[in-house]
C-alpha cells in the first residue's frame, strides 16, 4: 500500500491494481482498502486516483442490475469524500455513456449528488450531464443536484436554462421534466427570466 503514495506511472499503477485484483475483490475489502487509502500521504495525484476509481468501481457499477451493497455504498462514500474530482470524471462520465434505462445506475448517482459529493463535484457532475443529450433517465439526478440548492455559477445555470430550453419539445409530456422545470424556476427565480 505504500506504493500507492509513491508517484507511479499509469500503466504501473493498472498493473498493481490487476496483480490486487481490486476490480473483483469482495466489497468489505474493498471498503477497507478505501479506509487506507484515505490515510495515504501524500494524497494521491488526480491521474492515479482516476486509474483507482476506474479499477475499483467502474465494472461493479455500469454492471448493478439491483441497489448496491451496503459495503460498495460505504466504499463509493469514503473514496467520493476525498477523491470526487477524478470519481466524477472517470464513473459519471461512463455512466452516461452507457446506452439503455440504467435505472440503478441513475439512482446510484442520485444518492452520491444527495449525500456524498462536494458542491464543486455537483457542479462537474452537472456540467457533465449537460454535455450529453437529456433523457428521462437523467432527469431525476438533475432533480437531485437542484435538490443540494447550492449555489450555481452564472454561466452553469445559464447552460442549464438553456439545455432545458431548447429539449422541451422532447419532453412534452414527460411529468419529471415539468417538476424538473418547476425546480429551476423556483430555485432561481431571480436569475431566470
Amino acid at each position: 500500500l505504500s506504493l500507492m503514495s509513491h508517484p507511479l506511472c499509469h500503466p504501473q499503477l493498472e498493473g498493481l491494481c490487476s496483480f490486487l485484483q481490486l476490480s473483483t475483490c469482495p466489497e468489505p475489502s474493498l471498503v477497507r482498502f478505501c479506509s487506507w487509502l484515505l490515510a495515504l500521504t501524500p494524497d494521491l495525484s488526480y491521474t492515479s486516483a482516476a486509474v483507482l476509481a476506474e479499477q475499483l468501481f467502474l465494472r461493479r457499477v455500469l454492471s448493478l442490475t439491483q441497489p448496491p451493497s451496503r459495503h460498495l455504498m460505504a466504499a463509493l462514500a469514503s473514496f467520493c469524500s476525498k477523491y470526487s474530482h477524478p470519481f466524477c470524471r472517470v464513473l459519471v462520465a461512463a455512466v452516461l455513456q452507457e446506452p439503455g434505462e440504467g435505472a440503478e445506475q441513475t439512482k446510484l448517482m442520485c444518492e452520491l449528488v444527495e449525500e456524498c459529493l462536494e458542491p464543486h463535484s455537483v457542479q462537474l457532475l452537472l456540467s457533465q450531464v449537460l454535455e450529453v443529450p437529456l433523457s428521462e433517465k437523467l432527469l431525476p439526478v438533475l432533480q437531485a443536484v437542484l435538490g443540494r440548492q447550492e449555489v450555481l455559477p452564472p454561466e452553469l445555470l445559464d447552460l442549464l436554462v438553456l439545455t432545458l430550453c431548447q429539449q422541451a419539445p422532447a419532453f412534452s409530456t414527460s411529468l419529471n421534466y415539468a417538476k424538473l422545470v418547476a425546480a429551476v424556476l423556483t430555485a432561481y427565480q431571480s436569475q431566470v427570466s
